[in-house]
């Protein structure tokens, strides 16, 4: 019976981690499987990569294999160790390729030293990871949101208040299905803030556009501004305040240990003229302030 290296099989060498197997049986998973491949021997080829992962990748199979196949060489016959016979019944059974022969090593009991193999231990689900999108408001306040997932669950989300864009939550036991009576692994939550017309967050600050009338910017005085927690603060406009002033309330950012501050940007916007009273007092205006050209030092470079 000829020896099959499951090493050779999967590129890597004897040293390998069980991170370099697993890579390393994704890739060529990737490569020969039958429905995407266009090698002539996928098929075969699959199936050969399968098998060797699924002895390289439980430690104690791996031993077994390492301990039997210690001074074999690529294309020699195998030499069944002492007592081998015994384990298949009435003489050797076995005819078929190495696969057969590996799998009735594990049936029969021989494992770890001769040791009678054990039942399959439990394995942790995979760790996985979803993007959750919200609303600059709900990371401010830290609301709780209901996340729904492929596989047709839906979990309710506490968001911690503060958090910020691409921060990542630790959801304990709400990833993959365990194997074998295991526990699931963890689900990682990674938070996406959505864009918004008016507040917009960079790190732990936050700017708020907040548009202005003429003769607030030109005269100054208290002005209301929304919060982000549902309330409202009054913030006083300098007199003579140009369009894009940035006015700065420390501390009312985003919170957290210290907390970010609140940029407020005034953007100016002229009311429309809708009945003839306003147009008559923009015409006053204009002559009111006839001497001002905002476009005085404007010159072509």
């Amino acid at each position: 019976m000829e020896f099959v290296d499951y090493y050779r099989v999967l590129g890597v060498s004897r040293r390998a981690s069980p991170e370099e197997i697993k890579r390393a049986y994704r890739r060529l998973a990737r490569k020969y499987h039958p429905d995407v491949s266009k090698e002539p021997d996928a098929e075969a080829r699959f199936k050969e990569v399968g098998e060797a992962y699924e002895v390289l990748k439980d430690p104690d199979k791996r031993a077994a294999y390492d301990q039997l196949g210690a001074n074999w060489k690529q294309g020699q016959d195998f030499r069944p160790p002492p007592g081998w016979e015994d384990f298949g019944g009435n003489g050797n059974p076995f005819t078929g390729s190495f696969s057969d022969l590996f799998d009735a090593i594990f049936r029969s009991g021989f494992g770890r030293a001769g040791a009678q193999q054990s039942r399959p231990r439990p394995r942790r689900g995979e760790d996985r990871e979803v993007r959750l999108v919200v609303s600059v408001g709900q990371a401010f306040r830290g609301d709780e949101v209901i996340l729904r997932l492929p596989d047709d669950r839906a979990l309710k989300v506490r968001l911690p208040a503060g958090v910020r864009d691409g921060q990542k939550i630790r959801l304990s036991r709400q990833g993959g299905v365990g194997q074998d009576g295991g526990p699931r692994g963890d689900l990682y939550v990674r938070v996406e803030l959505r864009e918004d017309p008016h507040f917009r967050v960079d790190g732990a600050d936050i700017e708020l556009q907040l548009p202005v009338m003429p003769w607030e910017a030109a005269l100054g005085g208290p002005v209301t501004v929304p919060t982000l927690d549902g309330g409202r603060l009054q913030l006083k406009i300098p007199s003579g305040a140009d369009h894009g002033t940035r006015l700065r309330l420390r501390g009312r950012g985003m919170p957290g240990d210290p907390p970010g501050d609140l940029y407020v940007r005034l953007q100016v916007v002229a009311p429309r003229v809708r009945t003839t009273e306003q147009r008559v007092l923009y015409e006053r205006l204009r002559e009111a302030f006839a001497g001002e050209d905002p476009r005085a030092e404007l010159r072509v470079p």
